[in-house]
């Protein structure tokens, strides 16, 4: 078992445990599949980020949350997102964690790569969440209610993110990107062990 095998594992069951979910109601919440489910709490399966965000949307909290404990401390915090690749579909995109999910602020921060040619699927996260992009290399397109956006380097996009969307890449060269992501404070529960859901 790698490492983040083992913190997604011990997470997912400290949160499933956490509210008295069986395996079967956590499937229902998520849509992953129970087989698949107890794979990852065993251990023996790592998680895609597709999986990743279902189980985040299912238990109703931050996709970094299940990876990440909070930053600790107050006061000026540097960080680095060097060597933080988070568990990829097929290669095609790349998440690392700046600033993992903050309960004090609400937030998430990642450094995104997107490949050429390459089309990523989001699911809806919980009712209320905001997502900003913002390119430092490159061009990209987000889709949202089906309306693709272009969106190039110097410009922002805001939008909600309880609905379906996705990234595009239709370049010749990776796109690099920063998603924040924001949560109303009661949504994203705590993933550590002991800890219940909001």
């Amino acid at each position: 078992m790698t490492d983040i095998s083992g913190r997604i594992a011990g997470r997912l069951r400290a949160l499933r445990q956490g509210r008295g979910w069986s395996l079967d109601r956590a499937a229902q919440a998520t849509g992953v599949s129970k087989a698949m489910l107890g794979q990852i709490e065993r251990g023996e399966s790592s998680p895609t980020v597709a999986t990743l965000w279902k189980i985040a949307a299912g238990f109703e909290t931050s996709f970094s949350a299940l990876l990440e404990d909070a930053p600790q401390g107050e006061g000026m915090l540097l960080r680095s997102s060097a060597g933080g690749d988070w568990p990829t579909d097929d290669g095609s995109i790349q998440v690392r964690s700046l600033f993992p999910y903050d309960p004090a602020l609400g937030i998430e921060f990642f450094v995104i790569e997107l490949q050429p040619g390459a089309c990523h699927q989001s699911v809806p996260h919980a009712a209320g969440v905001t997502e900003h992009v913002i390119p430092v290399s490159g061009s990209l397109e987000v889709c949202v209610d089906g309306r693709w956006q272009a969106v190039a380097r110097g410009e922002g996009l805001r939008f909600a993110a309880d609905r379906p969307h996705a990234y595009r890449n239709g370049g010749s060269a990776p796109v690099l990107f920063h998603n924040l992501i924001h949560y109303r404070h009661s949504q994203a529960a705590p993933c550590g062990p002991g800890s219940g859901a909001l």
